[in-house]
């Protein structure tokens, strides 16, 4: 169940910070619609690497449509890794 406060809960911080763990965001509302989440560091620094990922893989899924797919053995010679 979602963790829902009003933000001006804040007040006490430190209360609100207590129940912030992996997986279980504290969403704040303001005059009732919700306004911030509040996320543990870890949590935060997963996702941001997730989305960074999932933005090179995009990178690459374009560039193969506009200018063609290498197939595995010329990723090997550009990579220097073949078995010759």
């Amino acid at each position: 169940m979602p963790n829902i406060k009003p933000v001006s809960d804040l007040r006490n911080y430190s209360e609100v910070l207590r129940d912030i763990e992996v997986g279980q965001p504290v969403f704040l509302t303001k005059n009732g619609r919700g306004k911030y989440a509040i996320i543990d560091m870890r949590e935060y620094e997963e996702t941001q690497s997730i989305i960074k990922l999932m933005s090179e893989l995009a990178k690459g899924e374009r560039s193969g449509l506009e200018l063609g797919w290498l197939s595995p053995d010329e990723v090997e010679v550009d990579l220097g890794i073949t078995n010759a």
